[in-house]
């Protein structure tokens, strides 16, 4: 692939988090340390790495949700979306509101947004508890509609977090079965799993990190292959 086909590239990122031991000492705690590697258009790249090694923090980076310490991210004008983050909630105004207000922050135009208005409420299945205060919803109701929200609009890059459960049982099962058939279309995903045949089986890329560092990134078969390896000889992950 060229540098063309580049939708976002990932130099040397850090970050860190200040960790307070007392009222006058506080500790950092590196999340990453030195993550590198380039996204193409039509990629599914799956992240893959022990509990602890930083997957979560990447995803907000690459959503921009927080920024590096350390290094870069070039974004060349791709729209992108963490699916269960409620971005720009907020609780005293109704869903249908807020769907507009986290479109928008999102990086959309008011006006596709609300052409996809009902599309986004018929797939939350919220149904006339759109239009009451966020504030009321339950945990799982918001995560539905930030779900839906970052599904729908469909932006150049879908970010998925595999662990972040949406909603009841029923609604996990379909938003499952979703992000399945996205991972396997021609759309753009960057996926988090702890499952490393997760990611063999439905991305055709991967980056494995250790400790905040890039090990590895090339394709998924030969990533993971690695990383299982690594797992086998240095015992199961961390808590």
């Amino acid at each position: 692939m060229s540098g063309k086909d580049i939708l976002i590239s990932v130099r040397n990122v850090g970050v860190r988090f200040m960790s307070r031991r007392s009222l006058f000492n506080r500790d950092y705690v590196e999340a990453l340390k030195d993550v590198s590697f380039d996204f193409h258009h039509g990629d599914s790249l799956g992240v893959i790495g022990r509990n602890g090694a930083g997957k979560t923090t990447l995803l907000r980076l690459l959503g921009g949700i927080i920024h590096p310490d350390t290094g870069e991210i070039i974004n060349n004008d791709a729209s992108t979306a963490l699916l269960s983050l409620q971005v720009g909630f907020d609780p005293e105004l109704s869903g249908r509101i807020n769907v507009v207000l986290s479109g928008m922050m999102l990086g959309f135009d008011r006006n596709y947004v609300e052409e996809n208005l009902d599309k986004i409420i018929a797939f939350s299945e919220l149904g006339e508890v759109i239009d009451r205060p966020v504030k009321s919803y339950s945990t799982g109701m918001s995560a539905r509609l930030g779900f839906s929200v970052a599904l729908e609009l469909n932006p150049d890059v879908l970010l998925i977090d595999e662990v972040m459960g949406v909603g009841d049982v029923e609604f996990r099962e379909k938003s499952t079965a979703v992000m399945k058939e996205k991972l396997l279309s021609d759309q753009s995903i960057i996926l988090v799993s702890h499952s490393a045949g997760t990611v063999k089986n439905l991305c055709n890329r991967a980056v494995w990190i250790e400790d905040g560092v890039t090990q590895m990134e090339g394709d998924s078969a030969e990533v993971v292959e690695a990383y299982e390896r690594y797992i086998c000889d240095n015992g199961k992950g961390k808590k």
